[in-house]
């Protein structure tokens, strides 16, 4: 299957999803978009379940000596995901990871307050977190952005993208709860081969989604 765009692969994604709850019922679904190409896959997914949109966004820390090591992550309110592994082999102390750590914070912060136009973020204590992104490549930055919804007090998290590699969940770990995809390709190559238009999404349309699902609440 190829996708049209990504409200096409949205309304596939929100077929999926609409399918489980019937057979497991989401308890306060709120649907996280992971910015900016998972933004309009999740908003046809929100409005399939009458559910909340919202961001979620994850920085990756950085090592300033090893760039291509993502020493951990941070989300909003103060979340932090470290990597135990990498740390342990770039060895950075406290002293040097903590001005990392706030510049990162400090664009996040930002960043979501941008994207909403200085709204409050929807609460997930509690709720149904379902993570939404455009698809799966390598799963790092969805892998983190689950325990980070998990990290802000969801109940339960819910993973879905349209299309991702074969076996996909097993990397994943236990990130989430349930992993949803529409098609996992044998031959999968990049994300972008099963999009007829895979084009790069603005912040001005990531803005455009949010405030229309906010005019629906």
């Amino acid at each position: 299957m190829v996708f049209i765009d990504r409200r096409d692969a949205g309304r596939h994604l929100a077929a999926a999803l609409t399918a489980l709850s019937e057979r497991r019922p989401f308890d306060s679904p709120v649907v996280m978009g992971l910015p900016r190409g998972g933004v309009p896959v999740a908003a046809e997914v929100a409005a399939a379940l009458g559910a909340p949109l919202d961001v979620l966004i994850v920085h990756k820390v950085r090592s300033a000596q090893e760039p291509s090591f993502a020493l951990g992550a941070v989300g909003e309110d103060g979340v932090r995901v470290m990597n135990d592994r990498y740390l342990g082999i770039v060895d950075v102390p406290e002293t040097e990871l903590d001005p990392l750590e706030a510049r990162e914070r400090a664009l996040l912060e930002r960043r979501a307050a941008f994207y909403r136009e200085s709204q409050p973020a929807v609460p997930l204590a509690g709720c149904t977190a379902i993570v939404v992104d455009d698809g799966i490549n390598s799963g790092a930055t969805a892998q983190v952005a689950c325990r980070v919804a998990r990290l802000h007090g969801a109940a339960a998290v819910v993973l879905a993208v349209p299309v991702a590699p074969a076996s996909w969940e097993n990397r994943m770990g236990s990130g989430a709860d349930d992993y949803v995809c529409v098609v996992s390709p044998d031959d999968f190559t990049t994300v972008a081969d099963c999009y007829e238009d895979f084009a790069p999404i603005t912040d001005e349309e990531v803005i455009v989604h949010l405030r229309a699902a906010r005019v629906l609440r």
